[in-house]
């Protein structure tokens, strides 16, 4: 318990208070764009790959492509898990469609050409949180791809147009909190996950009332947490790559 007569969080942080996030670039050598985020004790590296070509069903529109793929590693828990292969991986699938189709909604496809680029996002440790640093740490790979193709005079410009980053939320104990770690979101009451850009807008809101109904109360107060937490990922992207600089 804290001073407060609340129950202590992880980093000794408070409800509205994201655990500490790290963005580091740079990690791969032989990526396009690489990222190791980290939020608390969750750790994922996001990787980006640039192919020069489309989806069959993708040829001859001019357009791009941009796509993920997600895994956790056998020792990202306290218990091993198998490796995912191909047609195993239903959790995993899902993820990585939230992951793909929130960084194409920040793409411009037509400006990036028939080129493909892949974000793998391979979890290294889980505690709470993967997919919502997936897709943050994601966008940062990314940018650093396309930064390459603009630099290398392949593109004319960067074909961003905006950031994207998430985050969860949730009600435990009836509590509205930001940023779950495992031990909050394996009792959650309620449990969210919020992926916005830098403008304030919603790409995608997942929530579920795991245990009870929540109300439009609660559902407008875990908004303005989450839309608080997706501001700060937003200011970090930002500081890590320069970008709108």
């Amino acid at each position: 318990m804290n001073t407060s007569g609340e129950p202590t969080r992880s980093f000794d942080r408070a409800a509205d208070a994201m655990r500490p996030v790290t963005l580091t670039r740079n990690v791969l050598k032989n990526a396009a764009g690489s990222c190791m985020v980290e939020f608390g004790d969750t750790r994922v590296l996001c990787a980006a790959t640039v192919e020069d070509v489309v989806p069959r069903w993708r040829r001859g529109s001019r357009d791009g492509w941009v796509t993920a793929e997600y895994a956790m590693l056998p020792a990202s828990t306290n218990r091993r898990s198998p490796r995912e292969y191909k047609g195993r991986k239903g959790r995993s699938m899902e993820i990585e469609r939230l992951i793909g189709r929130s960084l194409r909604t920040v793409v411009d496809l037509r400006a990036l050409g028939e080129r493909t680029i892949t974000v793998d996002c391979d979890v290294i440790q889980a505690d709470g949180g993967t997919r919502t640093a997936s897709v943050t740490g994601a966008w940062v790979a990314l940018h650093d791809a396309l930064r390459g193709l603009a630099q290398a005079g392949e593109l004319p410009r960067i074909p961003l147009t905006g950031q994207v980053a998430a985050v969860s939320m949730g009600v435990v104990d009836g509590r509205v909190l930001l940023d779950l770690d495992y031990a909050e979101d394996s009792h959650a009451q309620v449990d969210m996950n919020l992926v916005g850009t830098a403008d304030g807008r919603i790409i995608e809101l997942q929530g579920t009332g795991e245990q009870t109904p929540f109300d439009r109360e609660q559902l407008d107060e875990l908004l303005e947490v989450g839309q608080a937490g997706i501001a700060r990922l937003v200011g970090l992207q930002r500081k890590v790559t320069n970008w709108g600089v």
